[in-house]
């Protein structure tokens, strides 16, 4: 049954590890869309500036632009809010899989306090068997 348990132990540490890989790849494809949008912002300041340095020229093309960076926020906004909770679900998952790993591992150090007890009882049992006799050869002989 130790086995088992030993063996329960690696496949959930091997899931933890997953969920928490997968929890990685959210968190960076979040960190990505946030630079995105970053840039995004970055990009309008600057054709902002330049329709107001030649606004004859640039006035009627920013317009245009504003409304594509108003649809590019849009997206952007509902992908990091996506996301947000699909990290969020993973971050859950994660949670649930290291309280189950922990179960676990705390059920087999139960298993090893009890066997390493039983091994110490065992050992007390056999010296007190040898001190006896130890006792008795003394006294007859």
């Amino acid at each position: 049954m130790a086995r088992h348990l030993h063996a329960l132990i690696r496949l959930n540490q091997w899931e933890v590890d997953e969920k928490r890989r997968v929890l990685g790849a959210f968190v960076r494809r979040l960190d990505e869309l946030e630079g995105q949008a970053g840039q995004l912002e970055t990009q309008l300041l600057r054709e902002q500036e330049a329709a107001r340095a030649q606004p004859n020229e640039a006035g009627f093309l920013y317009g245009n632009f504003a409304q594509a960076v108003i649809r590019a926020r849009e997206r952007l906004a509902g992908m990091i809010a996506s996301a947000n909770s699909e990290m969020e679900a993973a971050r859950e998952a994660l949670a649930e899989a290291r309280r189950e790993l922990k179960k676990y591992e705390v059920a087999q150090a139960a298993r090893d306090r009890r066997a390493a007890e039983e091994a110490a009882k065992e050992e007390r049992v056999d010296l007190d068997e040898i001190g006896i006799q130890g006792h008795q050869r003394r006294k007859t002989g």
